[in-house]
């Protein structure tokens, strides 16, 4: 490893000094709406200049939200294309939600809209709801801070976390469709593939297996048939169906990465945000002791380690006791089944920060195939008990050729709704029978995981849930306002081949 440049590491420092320590986001002050636009950006990536899109307000990329505050945004359209912005994690009124049609049309290049509803605290994020300007990297950063967020004596640091390709979407998802997109990692490739003629697309692939070895709870004992190589009963898994050409924390790889400076033995409140198309990663405290506090955007029991995974749409917030003592700590973010990384790094003033490689030297495993991070988050503000007053069983289904992904056998324009009624408690049940894993997002509300392969859990209030292959995930929710509300899989090509339903919510009798 090479050492940092003075120069280098003291630009990168300034970079990453500002306001409350966040790089590229800006702070929201006073209560006049926050002028935010949608526009195009330039980066270095590895030496390579490329166009992106990007979320621009305040000076910075992205928005911290003052306890209390309301979220008042005019968004501007500055790009020459339409766009949408969606507030993932918050619970706007359903026609400022941010999908395209439901109800609103995109903004037209030009046009100015506005948004005002109350902020719900924690870490989040805004993205463009067209799934290619997603790729394109049109997200941001969207922290709403706490009153306890002002009161504690920590220092907050936000990992953004992106895959980026320098081809145009269109031609990198025309890629995955056709098989070439060079994707790798355990099992790329060598899933079984369903039956198309089977009425929930996906069904085909479980037709020769001992149904009765699953045990009476349907997928009781499915979790244990997950090897860490990426098989499955015999099957293997599909990880990653495309390689990038970058992965990128703060807009920035491990050849020059964000250099966050630190106190000795301070406590750092890490939230990290995935916002990549299709990359699950694994975040690596490396010698930082760490603990879980809060997944999106909810707190849970503190769970300590040193290595979390989040699927795309998640978010985690790590806290970490850093040494009484001066020293850099690189913070990586592994792709799963991989050895590509990125990250930032945390230093003490002075500290040597020594260049690391974009690539481990061993692969990263897969993330959560058992379920077993997800069984270990229980919810520090759980749902009320209530009965249930309906229970959906939502099947996700497709394959890799052809390149179809598929909830309840359909893709979008051919699916039927996911009805409730408004306040009625309602339990989905994701029963994934695929190869890939879908990370499932719903729109308008948040619910909280109940349920993993038939075993009852008390676990993480979330509003994006990773659903691994051949496995089952039951969330509990309260139907909110009556209206159309978005659930689809939050990786990008998934939904931009349908992986899409909606969940319809009628008023109460």
């Amino acid at each position: 490893m090479n050492t940092l440049s003075r120069r280098g590491f003291l630009a990168a420092s300034a970079a990453a000094l500002g306001a409350a320590q966040m790089p590229h986001i800006a702070f929201a002050q006073g209560m006049a709406p926050i002028s935010l636009s949608a526009a195009t950006r330039t980066l270095d990536i590895d030496g390579r200049a490329a166009t992106v899109f990007g979320l621009a307000g305040l000076g910075g990329q992205g928005l911290i939200l003052n306890p209390g505050q309301r979220f008042r945004i005019d968004l501007t359209n500055d790009l020459d294309v339409g766009t949408i912005i969606h507030w993932h994690g918050q619970i706007p009124p359903n026609a400022q939600d941010g999908v395209p049609d439901m109800p609103m049309p995109l903004l037209a290049p030009g046009e100015t809209r506005s948004y005002d509803f109350e902020a719900r605290p924690g870490t989040h994020w805004m993205h463009s709801h067209v799934p290619t300007q997603e790729m394109q990297l049109l997200a941001a950063p969207l922290i709403v801070r706490s009153a306890e967020d002002v009161a504690a004596d920590r220092q907050d640091v936000v990992m953004f976390l992106h895959d980026f390709s320098f081809k145009a979407p269109e031609e990198v998802l025309a890629e995955i469709g056709a098989g070439h997109g060079g994707g790798h990692g355990a099992g790329h490739g060598a899933g079984v593939q369903p039956d198309q003629g089977a009425p929930m697309g996906g069904m085909g692939a479980m037709q020769g297996m001992d149904h009765g070895a699953m045990g009476h709870g349907g997928m009781g004992n499915m979790g244990g048939m997950m090897g860490m190589g990426g098989q499955m009963g015999g099957m293997a898994m599909d990880l990653n169906d495309y390689d990038w050409d970058a992965y990128l924390a703060n807009d920035r790889t491990l050849s020059d990465p964000e250099v966050v400076q630190v106190e000795r033995g301070g406590r750092i409140r890490l939230r990290v945000i995935n916002a990549a198309a299709a990359t699950v990663f694994w975040i690596d405290t490396g010698g930082a002791e760490a603990r879980l506090v809060a997944a999106d955007g909810h707190a849970v029991q503190p769970l300590s380690g040193t290595r979390f995974g989040l699927a795309m749409g998640q978010r985690l917030d790590i806290e970490i006791d850093l040494p009484n003592e001066g020293g850099a700590w690189p913070i990586l973010a592994l792709r799963e089944g991989a050895r590509e990384r990125t990250g930032l790094i945390l230093a003490t003033q002075g500290a040597e920060v020594r260049r690391l490689d974009d690539m481990a030297e061993t692969a990263a495993p897969a993330f959560d195939t058992d379920l077993a991070q997800e069984a270990r988050l229980i919810a520090l503000d759980a749902l009320p008990d209530r009965p249930v007053d309906r229970s959906q069983m939502l099947m996700l289904g497709g394959s890799m050729q052809p390149y179809v992904w598929t909830i309840n056998g359909a893709v979008w324009g051919q699916h039927q709704p996911v009805a409730a009624r408004r306040g009625e408690r309602v339990v989905l049940s994701f029963h994934n029978m695929s190869m890939m894993a879908h990370p499932m997002h719903l729109h308008g509300h948040v619910f909280q995981v109940v349920g993993l392969n038939g075993r009852r859990v008390a676990g993480a209030l979330r509003d994006t849930v990773h659903v691994p292959p051949m496995s089952m995930v039951d969330v509990a929710l309260d139907a909110g306002e009556a209206a159309r509300w978005m659930l689809h899989c939050h990786h990008m090509p998934h939904l931009a081949t349908g992986m899409m339903t909606e969940f319809a919510v009628t008023a109460s009798v």
